[in-house]
């Protein structure tokens, strides 16, 4: 198996990343953390007083860049399953829940649903009336 050159170790907005050598005359694995990368500002932020190369910035930001593309789709992903629960939501309310099941959230669903409507409701109009 061949190692690659980098790792990231995902933190919130980005990653810490570590220059893999293997070569080293005991034979382990060393990780050595060269910088932080943070997706949130598309900085990146050498470590220990390093100078990072060309390739070394490269290699950061084209993880960066595919970090960015799996979350979209992890988020695109995530709005789906929540139609799914709220079909599935409307199912339980409709034929399992009690009345005490009910009381516990109808009015926590229903100031979600509002919010999540008043949203969506003003992004379409936006989306459907031309700017100037």
């Amino acid at each position: 198996m061949e190692l690659p050159e980098y790792f990231f170790r995902v933190r919130e907005n980005g990653a810490l990343v570590f220059r893999i050598d293997a070569g080293n005359r005991h034979r382990r694995l060393e990780m050595e953390p060269i910088a932080v990368a943070n997706t949130s500002n598309g900085k990146i932020k050498p470590q220990g007083g390093r100078e990072l190369t060309e390739a070394d910035h490269a290699a950061i930001r084209a993880w960066m860049a595919e970090r960015e593309a799996v979350l979209a789709a992890r988020q695109l992903d995530d709005i789906r399953r929540t139609i799914d629960h709220l079909n599935l939501t409307a199912q339980w309310a409709q034929s399992r829940a009690g009345d005490s099941d009910l009381e516990a959230v109808t009015d926590d669903l229903l100031m979600a649903m509002h919010d999540l409507r008043t949203v969506l409701v003003r992004r379409k109009a936006e989306r459907l009336v031309p700017k100037d």
